[in-house]
């Protein structure tokens, strides 16, 4: 199997695809904007952001930069400019996943261009708000199904990881890139994740396996966990390495039981709240 570096060489060295999700609902609630100079600009008119995007975009800026806040990755991605930020109308919508899934590619196919170490495309929405961490997360998994759903029609899933989200090796798959979810919203017992919009955040894989095969990968994890801990006073019950269990049970959040099920089905249908 390619290591991360030899994949990420070949993605440098090809051309760019066309985005197959380009369709005129996608560019109607397209919402894609890089951090340039102290402004929000989207990316593909050029033209700054909208003030409620640029407010909801300066929040999550704010909350990333806390010295207090305990993933340092992500300090490192917004301060070094490496990641890509959208906010959509209802999460899990048609519209909302039509976008969405236009803009996730963009950001895929932007890895070349991030020079960063640490890369993450963060999605914001409107709502719902909703103040239970067990809705929040039947909206992320529907939203995630729905993402699958516009994405199996173009792409495999990424070959390095696995599609049961009840496998050890599992990680969610957009477009050929294998990403671990970290979900935020109002209601979440985690004060790192707690934030006034719900929100995912895509992190490719591959970052976290490079730091991995460069031995680097255990240090970034202990500083983060002690982060936590100061912070929260307690780990996440589901916190674990990646193949040790399911990272599944990891993405909303949610201290989720010893039996808990993820909704998620590869090549099947949404279950969850309907848009």
């Amino acid at each position: 199997m390619a290591t991360a570096s030899e994949r990420n060489g070949a993605r440098e060295g090809a051309a760019r695809r066309p985005n197959p999700f380009d369709g005129e609902a996608a560019r109607e609630n397209s919402s894609y904007a890089a951090f340039s100079e102290g402004r929000l600009v989207r990316s593909a008119s050029g033209e700054r952001a909208g003030p409620v995007q640029e407010f909801v975009h300066d929040s999550f800026r704010s909350l990333v930069l806390n010295p207090r806040f305990s993933c340092v990755g992500a300090k490192s991605a917004v301060r070094r400019g490496g990641y890509r930020f959208g906010l959509y109308e209802s999460m899990g919508s048609p519209g909302t996943t039509a976008g969405l899934a236009r803009d996730l590619f963009e950001f895929v196919e932007d890895q070349p261009s991030l020079k960063s170490e640490f890369t993450t495309f963060v999605a914001s929405f409107r709502g719902p708000i909703t103040p239970d961490e067990g809705q929040f997360e039947k909206l992320l998994w529907a939203q995630l199904q729905r993402l699958h759903e516009e994405d199996r029609q173009h792409h495999p899933w990424d070959p390095a990881v696995n599609a049961d989200p009840e496998d050890s090796n599992f990680a969610f798959s957009f477009a050929g890139r294998a990403f671990f979810v970290v979900g935020l919203h109002p209601g979440a017992s985690r004060f790192a994740r707690r934030f006034a919009w719900p929100t995912l955040v895509f992190n490719t894989h591959e970052q976290f396996q490079k730091l991995r095969e460069e031995g680097r990968f255990g240090r970034l994890r202990d500083v983060i966990r002690a982060r936590e801990l100061i912070l929260q006073g307690e780990l996440n019950p589901n916190l674990s390495d990646f193949g040790e269990f399911p990272e599944a049970r990891q993405y909303s959040g949610r201290p989720v039981e010893e039996d808990w099920r993820c909704p998620f089905h590869p090549g099947g249908s949404a279950e969850g709240e309907e848009g």
